[in-house]
């Protein structure tokens, strides 16, 4: 527990200042004011982070979580439990749809288990294990408190050692068949919203095992009856481990001034309580795509962030984040490299009429 409430009391808000230098250079770039779009504020908000309105990334990193549940007895996956052991494996070798698209995006994986039914016996493959997946919630709470802090105190040091390694973006994903039905509960308990309104059907349900994955997290939720003013209390209840491993990622990232990109509905579910136990941490959080998976728009509004691709995506692992590192590293070479209106030699009375003409185009 002490390194959750160090972390959380070392996390301040972006720099403000960075921020307000990055954009008067933006706007000073030979194009129509915000004719750029997400990828101005991309860059901006990225200098936030490092203090420097001139950046490069470096090293990139998706962590992937993995971990099995419970809920699984109560048939809420079209898929067996054992997948997730067999791909926990398997994504080290690059080869699984993380893999491909990080290889693609010059990004490194750090493959974690964290709560794995079973014993994985891979050297690549880091052992945070807590235990061997969570309980079944229908039956009574997912973990223990001290678990969840666990879990989360978990996603923190592997972060925590990543940005000491240098890695300066990185990306969360996960692995966990069950996981779609863990993070509708906690985004439904969190924000009080009905559990009709927001779960998906994960991979490939059908009619009649969607409307059972209804009802079995209404009872979940019945029966647990989790606290939302109580970030830890949720997880514990009706959470993962792999939800609350990402969620002390994103909290690390921020502690380390390190930009962290959410992939989808899994470690959205992480984001979000993320910034319900420090919201400054969301200065620190990109978004890469707009999963199917209704809950996300629900969390990403509260949150107050917008997805910057939507490719009817919804496999999860981390996916979207490969997607999202090329995007924000574009935005960073504009600004690194795009000339100024000073830099083309243009006098201060052509340079105030086009200042004054882009104004006009944006109002």
């Amino acid at each position: 527990m002490n390194l959750l409430k160090e972390t959380i009391n070392s996390i301040t808000a972006s720099d403000k200042e960075a921020i307000k230098k990055a954009w008067k250079h933006i706007d000073n770039l030979t194009k129509p004011l915000g004719s750029l779009g997400k990828l101005e504020e991309i860059a901006a908000r990225y200098a936030g982070i490092t203090g420097q309105v001139f950046n490069k990334v470096n090293k990139k990193n998706i962590v992937v979580m993995c971990s099995d549940n419970g809920i699984c007895e109560e048939g809420v996956s079209a898929a067996d439990q054992i997948i997730t052991k067999v791909m926990t494996n398997g994504i080290p070798e690059m080869k699984t749809g993380v893999g491909v698209l990080a290889s693609f995006a010059g990004s490194e994986l750090t493959v974690v288990d964290v709560g794995v039914n079973g014993e994985i016996d891979n050297t690549k493959v880091i052992n945070k294990k807590v235990n061997n997946g969570t309980a079944n919630m229908c039956k009574g709470q997912a973990m223990t408190r001290e678990e969840a802090v666990k879990a989360i105190e978990a996603g923190i040091e592997i972060t925590d050692k990543l940005c000491s390694e240098g890695f300066d973006l990185l990306g969360t994903g996960e692995m966990g068949i069950g996981n779609t039905s863990t993070s509708a509960a906690v985004i439904a308990s969190l924000l009080e919203i009905d559990i009709d309104e927001l779960v998906g059907k994960g991979a490939g349900l059908t009619e009649e095992q969607f409307e059972n994955k209804k009802r079995v997290l209404k009872k979940a939720l019945e029966i647990n009856k989790p606290n939302k003013e109580d970030v830890i209390d949720v997880l514990s209840k009706v959470g993962g481990f792999d939800i609350a491993g990402l969620c002390g990622c994103f909290l690390s990232a921020a502690k380390n001034n390190k930009a962290i990109v959410i992939d989808g509905v899994i470690s959205c579910s992480a984001a979000l309580c993320a910034y319900l136990l420090k919201p400054e941490s969301k200065d620190y959080m990109f978004t890469s795509h707009k999963s199917d998976e209704k809950a996300v728009n629900y969390a990403f509004e509260y949150i107050g962030l917008e997805p910057i691709l939507h490719l009817n995506m919804r496999l999860g692992e981390g996916s979207g984040c490969p997607l999202a590192f090329n995007v924000i590293e574009a935005a960073l070479h504009v600004v690194n490299n795009m000339a100024t209106f000073d830099g083309i030699g243009i006098d201060n009375e052509s340079k105030d009429k086009l200042i004054d003409i882009r104004e006009k185009e944006t109002k």
